[in-house]
């Protein structure tokens, strides 16, 4: 029973370690980040960290696996400004247009299907 739980104990910290150094995302060829997005029903989920994010051209890549019709919407955080919106059929994957983000952070969320706003507002300078 011992050995078990030792077990057990091992492979929960491996899994939380492994969680907690998740790539930053990286640049593509052209110089722009790509954000991967996978959209359930209900929540996002992010294939990269969304933290410590710099200023730059991003790209948001969203893939939905929610098995129905979902939508998605980006803003300027602080202005709420649109910066894309689209619908996703299931298992469809878009990419938003190429998008300047600012210090002043992006959020996104679905519009169809009821998710709270996620915000990136940790935007830090180069």
């Amino acid at each position: 029973m011992k050995k078990l739980l030792a077990q057990f104990i091992a492979l929960t910290a491996l899994i939380i370690s492994a969680s907690a150094f998740a790539a930053t995302p990286v640049k593509n060829a052209e110089g722009v980040v790509e954000i991967h997005l996978d959209q359930h029903g209900g929540h996002f989920t992010a294939r990269d960290t969304l933290a410590s994010l710099k200023p730059g051209k991003y790209q948001f890549i969203i893939t939905n696996k929610a098995g129905k019709l979902v939508g998605f919407q980006l803003q300027n955080f602080t202005t709420h400004e649109p910066l894309d919106m689209f619908p996703l059929e299931p298992g469809q994957t878009r990419r938003t247009d190429v998008v300047e983000v600012t210090g002043e952070g992006v959020r996104f969320r679905c519009p169809i299907n009821p998710t709270p706003w996620y915000d990136i507002d940790t935007i830090q300078g180069a």
